[in-house]
């Protein structure tokens, strides 16, 4: 719209001006899908941060070295 300035003194002019003005603008994407994503990616995060914190720490059995120099 900086473009278009009303200089113009011709009636057809203004006529052109005038429609310019009123061009309907093109519509809007929708943001909902990229909304939808975000929170389904916010909320499984929370979730597997919530597993990791209260999940009971790995059993770990250390194999005796002889077993390991054996093999």
């Amino acid at each position: 719209m900086d473009s278009l300035t009303f200089d113009a003194p011709t009636p057809e002019s203004r006529l052109a001006f005038a429609r310019a003005l009123l061009e309907k603008k093109p519509p809007r994407e929708a943001a909902w899908p990229a909304l939808a994503a975000a929170a389904l990616f916010a909320v499984s995060a929370m979730g597997l941060a919530f597993a990791a914190i209260t999940a009971q720490p790995a059993e770990f059995t250390p194999v005796p070295v002889e077993r390991i120099i054996t093999q």
